[in-house]
């Protein structure tokens, strides 16, 4: 564990976390809400600066999270706060924005690197035609050969490597997987292949083994770059949500996740690769921050906006008290999950 790791962890988090709060932040105070503190971090309080807006903002000393204290929330809970200055009694449409423009802004500092990182050093094709079988692994002997080009995994279509890689993660049957590929003449075949074990050092458990490579051609240009970050942007977000869908009904194990310490591991590895992985590992968990805060679950910001969503139908607000309830509970369960997954990180850096 270096220094520079370190401060590089805190940094990309901090600009992820920053982006996200400035969005329930900026459009909270657009709309009049009052707010008490704007703090990037969780825990003790390191640094507080009262503007002259009277709202406190703070930096605390663990870089999980962060958080914008806002009057009336959820009902009014501040006698000394005017009547119009809570959110709760805001307009439903600007209570909406508020809640979801934080994941509106981590979507677009998402884009933004994307784009920018294919300015500068290109932007990959992200193809699922086949580069290279391996000799005495399972895809040559299925009969799969150089020139093919992947279509179909287990009856899934797919356009994209990156939706490909997360298919071929996914428990299936027998561990048998059925692959779909066109041929050179445009003639498809579909191949049962059964991956073979091979442990991992790097990991540090089993992996399933294909025995095949990809090749990506790089491309520049300002209009190829803008076109990468919105394709490269939907096909990461189809992965999250294959990701999602399949750890639900169980067809993917828990230990695919990591946590802040499989995170901190990640960007250790990348700062030897340079400040282009830099940037895009920044892309890619900003994404994933927005697409996991937007899920309707207690906690996230997707199950507020969901609770809003019934208050619009049901043309009345739900009970506070339930509410607040419900969030409390989710975000004990969120803690509870976030120390499983660290401590699976932390077992496998030890094995």
């Amino acid at each position: 564990m270096t220094l520079l790791s370190i401060v590089a962890f805190i940094l990309i988090l901090g600009v992820i976390v920053l982006v996200h709060e400035f969005g329930h932040f900026m459009w909270a105070k657009k709309f009049g809400v009052h707010i008490y503190e704007f703090s990037i971090g969780m825990g003790p309080v390191l640094f507080t600066h009262e503007g002259k807006d009277k709202i406190k903002y703070r930096v605390r000393l663990l870089p999980i999270g962060g958080f914008v204290q806002m009057a009336g929330e959820v009902y009014e809970d501040d006698d000394k706060v005017d009547k119009k200055d809570f959110m709760c009694n805001k307009p439903w449409h600007q209570r909406i924005i508020i809640i979801i423009a934080g994941v509106v802004n981590n979507f677009i500092l998402a884009i933004v690197l994307l784009f920018v990182y294919a300015l500068i050093w290109g932007a990959s094709s992200n193809t699922t035609k086949i580069y290279s079988v391996e000799d005495g692994y399972p895809m040559k002997e299925a009969g799969i050969v150089k020139g093919d080009v992947i279509t179909k995994i287990n009856g899934r279509k797919i356009k994209s490597w990156d939706s490909a890689q997360i298919l071929l993660t996914i428990k299936s049957k027998n561990n048998t997987y059925k692959i779909e590929v066109k041929h050179k003449d445009g003639e498809k075949e579909t191949f049962k292949v059964k991956p073979k074990k091979v442990y991992d050092k790097d990991i540090k458990m089993d992996r399933s083994v294909f025995g095949f490579t990809i090749k990506e051609e790089v491309h520049k240009g300002f209009f190829v770059s803008l076109k990468y970050a919105f394709v490269k942007f939907a096909n990461i977000m189809e992965t999250m949500w294959l990701t999602i869908s399949n750890l639900v009904i169980g067809k993917l194990s828990f230990k695919n996740l990591s946590g802040p310490v499989g995170v901190y591991q990640v960007v250790n590895t990348g700062l030897s690769v340079g400040i282009s992985y830099i940037i895009y590992i920044t892309a890619f968990l900003s994404l994933n921050v927005g697409f996991i805060n937007i899920l309707p679950l207690p906690a996230f910001d997707g199950g507020r906006a969901f609770f809003m969503l019934i208050e619009k139908i049901r043309r009345k607000p739900i009970n506070s008290k339930i509410e607040n309830t419900i969030h409390a509970i989710g975000f004990v369960l969120l803690l509870l999950l976030m120390v499983v997954i660290t401590w699976q990180d932390i077992v496998r850096i030890f094995k």
